[in-house]
């Protein structure tokens, strides 16, 4: 990547789903001076092929920012049952490792960011490649939404919040996650480490620690997420 040195970066403590308007097959949601950066990101992923993420449509005449609307369906917690098969997991796996390999020619010079950036910068992260954010069809998984939080980084940050959510990396107890023994999650994240390629568990489960910790910085859901990484950093997940 270039010109990593000249990335500006501007943290959120925002609630960012306010605001969030479909209009047609148009969704339109408030700008910042990260906008032209992810709409830049978002044209670079579609000329390199990736036809799950949204259309760029620049900006709609009140000066939001506007992408193209993917259909389907998007879950929500408590997730659907559907959501825990292995298919699920493989698939989001492979788009994650698509979508990083087709950012390190992205060029970053003059770049500002919504989130942190975080070194070593390998690849541009979504932040947020989660379950909330996935569109499905016929259960499938089509598409990936809510790119705002895009921002530089190494693979492994985007991978271990994946884990975080799909494995699921949780502390017993968590109201999000789905019941299920340390061996199962063990086996879902070796088997996520297996499709993406070149992780190493271990590596996840410690990333995933300290992508809880600045979550927590954020001021939301600050006792789930304290949990959460006290289990990761216990050895007993």
């Amino acid at each position: 990547m270039t010109n990593a040195s000249n990335i500006c970066s501007h943290t959120a403590r925002t609630d960012r789903a306010a605001g969030v308007e479909r209009v047609g097959d148009r969704v339109l949601r408030a700008a910042g001076p990260w906008t032209d950066s992810v709409q830049a990101l978002l044209r670079h992923l579609r000329a390199r092929g990736l036809d799950w993420v949204p259309e760029p449509l620049g900006r709609a005449a009140d000066g939001r920012e506007a992408v193209a609307f993917l259909d389907g369906d998007v879950p929500a917690y408590p997730m659907p049952g559907r959501l825990w098969d292995d298919a699920v997991l493989v698939d989001a796996a492979r788009r994650l490792r698509e979508l990083h390999d087709a950012t390190p020619d992205f060029d970053l010079a003059g770049r500002c960011w919504r989130m942190p950036v975080h070194e070593p910068v390998e690849v541009v992260c979504h932040n947020d490649f989660a379950p909330y954010n996935f569109v499905f069809r016929d259960r499938v998984l089509a598409g990936v939404i809510d790119w705002d939080t895009a921002s530089p980084g190494p693979r492994i940050w985007d991978a271990a919040y994946l884990a975080y959510r799909l494995v699921p990396l949780t502390a017993p107890g968590n109201p999000d996650a789905i019941a299920s023994s340390a061996a199962e999650r063990a086996r879902r994240l070796e088997l996520l480490c297996a499709v993406y390629g070149g992780l190493r568990p271990a590596d996840v489960v410690a990333t995933a620690a300290r992508r809880l910790d600045e979550l927590m910085a954020l001021g939301r859901h600050v006792e789930i997420y304290a949990a959460d990484a006290a289990h990761l950093r216990s050895g007993r997940a």
